[in-house]
């Protein structure tokens, strides 16, 4: 167990981590820009250490700036939370060669599943079901291609990111056409990723995920199903368990597959798996992973919400 814990993050994911910290009697180290000096997090803290005045560039994601806290506080882990660097592999690695254990996936398991198309990739080697779908495209002319192999609507997505940047629902070859640079764009300016694929778009679909956890050994435990298919203005409304009306057993199937896939990188710490269910014809689908709990980004029909209420993954726990 260790004995003090460095919270690289702020706001409501800070003090639930602290309150867990307590708990297990270990001692909890808060950081804050200047801006959020009066926040409750702060007080709640064991102890508390400034990031320096500015925006969350130049605070909360600056990775030096946590290390040499972490280091001058004798914290032995660091625990991202979410948002900010909590899906950074690079942070990850980071903490590593720092001697400093990061709470949360290995750097390997941040990549394989940071990336749309790479988590489909194993996803795929792992015959859990899928949409129909592209590996990265080059060009238009290979997106308007697959867009007829697919078959139309199709969505054109962005590999990297979240929050419903970089989707579009393509339901010709005119409407492909003109989202194609768009996407590619969004990809690039938002998360230095161009890459863009496509996969087949269900019309009458509900959101639906697994929460995992994993000892990193490769034990798995899938705590039941999610039905997050309740949304507004692409964020979610409303997360119910178990998830409702659905067919008999599907709910002993998509953990099996979570689990599976979970298994197949020995994965370490919380994730949440998540699919698709076409209501059409009653068959669900692998979307993607969020190595991160509660909650993940969905990215198909009903929008890419997270989690309900004021927190944003993009700027952490405000």
């Amino acid at each position: 167990m260790f004995e003090k814990v460095l919270i690289a993050n702020r706001g409501a994911i800070a003090c639930r981590i602290l309150r867990t910290l307590r708990e297990l009697k270990v001692k909890g180290a808060a950081v804050y820009s200047e801006a959020d000096a009066a926040s409750l997090h702060i007080l709640q803290a064991d102890e508390a250490h400034s990031l320096g005045e500015g925006a969350a560039a130049g605070t909360y994601l600056v990775v030096e700036k946590i290390l040499a806290i972490a280091k001058a506080s004798g914290a032995t882990a660091i625990h991202p939370g979410y948002g900010f660097l909590s899906e950074n592999a690079a942070f990850a690695e980071a903490c590593e060669a720092a001697h400093i254990a990061f709470i949360g996936p290995t750097p390997e398991q941040l990549r394989v599943f940071g990336l749309k198309h790479t988590a489909r990739a194993l996803a795929r080697k792992q015959g859990v079901p899928m949409l129909e779908g592209t590996e990265l495209l080059d060009s238009l002319d290979d997106a308007l291609l697959a867009g007829e192999q697919v078959g139309y609507p199709v969505m054109l997505k962005s590999t990297a990111g979240g929050g419903g940047i970089g989707m579009r629902v393509c339901r010709s070859a005119a409407e492909l056409s003109e989202s194609f640079e768009a996407v590619k764009r969004l990809g690039q300016n938002n998360f230095s990723d161009a890459g863009v694929f496509i996969e087949k778009y269900i019309q009458r679909a509900r959101h639906l995920e697994v929460q995992v956890f994993g000892d990193g050994r490769g034990e798995v435990l899938a705590l039941g199903v999610r039905d997050c298919s309740v949304q507004r203005r692409n964020q979610k409304v409303l997360e119910e368990t178990p998830a409702p009306n659905l067919p008999e057993g599907m709910a002993d199937e998509l953990c099996a597959a979570a689990i599976k896939l979970a298994k197949a990188v020995n994965y370490r710490s919380a994730g949440t798996v998540e699919f698709v269910f076409d209501s059409a014809d009653q068959r669900f689908y692998f979307l993607e992973v969020n190595t991160r709990s509660p909650g993940g980004t969905w990215r198909h029909r009903t929008g890419v919400g997270r989690r309900s209420g004021a927190l944003d993954d993009r700027t952490g726990g405000r």
